[in-house]
């Protein structure tokens, strides 16, 4: 999800099963601006479906 906008990665995440949760320090996140930095579990990691991806 590296360097996507968050819109982009939360749809990515929702067509996969996945939950986003954003860890970004403000309460005005533009979601087509924003990129995403890091996540947690990193990238190719196997997770279950409904799992928690955590974007900075």
């Amino acid at each position: 999800m590296l360097g996507k906008s968050l819109k982009e990665a939360e749809k990515i995440l929702k067509e996969s099963g996945l939950e986003a949760v954003y860890e970004i320090e403000s309460n005005e996140i533009d979601k087509e601006t924003t990129f995403i930095k890091e996540q947690t579990p990193k990238a190719g990691i196997k997770v279950n479906k409904g799992s928690k991806i955590y974007l900075k």
